[in-house]
């Protein structure tokens, strides 16, 4: 995959990580931030999408359709007006939609992506599901070091901040945003303390805690 080149404003990332590690020493460690990790339960979302969604599961889609809805409904990074609508929508699937739905998350996790993401905006579209919340919470719980979480506030205000040039939020997912967005988190990942380096959730929350409005944490 052919990774395009988008800039970062670095001297900003570097301020914003020394003003928040002046607060918080340990990075993700501080006891008040891992305090509040857990009201999210990442680590128990994570554990149990890897459980639910490893290959072999595949050979019953329509569990694992039923497993994408239990685990987005009980995510909290996922709007509660979305949950439910995801809910009765794949109740009133077919029995073959359903299975296209669990077998466009497998390629979205083990086999061709950008297929996979494809199918699963497809699917989604008609029902105006289309959400990046939506098509981008399973691969972000089930590899957190890998994938990303697109919220859009999140989204805009760190690519605004950050000067990420060559990278221009939309509403309506697409493969290519998605891939590009994923990079360049990544990339500025590597740029700061390995105490800052956890979950890309985590580290996506860092950044937009440190630029909304200018503002810095505070205890």
């Amino acid at each position: 995959m052919k990774r395009e080149t988008v800039s970062v404003n670095r001297q900003r990332l570097k301020a914003v990580e020394s003003e928040f590690l002046s607060v918080y020493p340990d990075g993700f460690a501080d006891p008040e931030l891992v305090k509040l990790g857990k009201k999210h339960q990442v680590e128990l979302r994570v554990r149990q999408s890897q459980e639910f969604f490893a290959p072999e599961c595949f050979a019953q889609p329509q569990l694992v359709a039923e497993n994408m809805v239990k685990t987005i409904g009980r995510s909290s990074m996922v709007s509660v007006f979305e949950k439910p609508r995801l809910r009765d929508w794949v109740k009133g699937m077919t029995h073959q939609e359903r299975e296209s739905y669990a077998l466009a998350l497998r390629d979205m996790l083990h086999g061709d992506m950008e297929y996979g993401f494809n199918i699963m905006l497809d699917l989604l579209r008609p029902a105006k599901l289309a959400k990046w919340s939506l098509m981008t919470i399973l691969p972000c719980y089930y590899a957190p070091h890998d994938e990303v979480f697109v919220k859009p506030t999140t989204a805009k205000g760190i690519i605004r901040y950050f000067d990420l040039e060559g990278l221009e939020y939309k509403p309506a997912p697409s493969y290519q945003f998605y891939i590009n967005y994923r990079n360049q988190i990544l990339a500025m990942k590597e740029k700061v303390s390995p105490s800052l380096q956890s979950n890309n959730a985590a580290f996506c929350g860092f950044l937009m805690m440190m630029t909304q409005q200018g503002q810095g944490p505070s205890r």
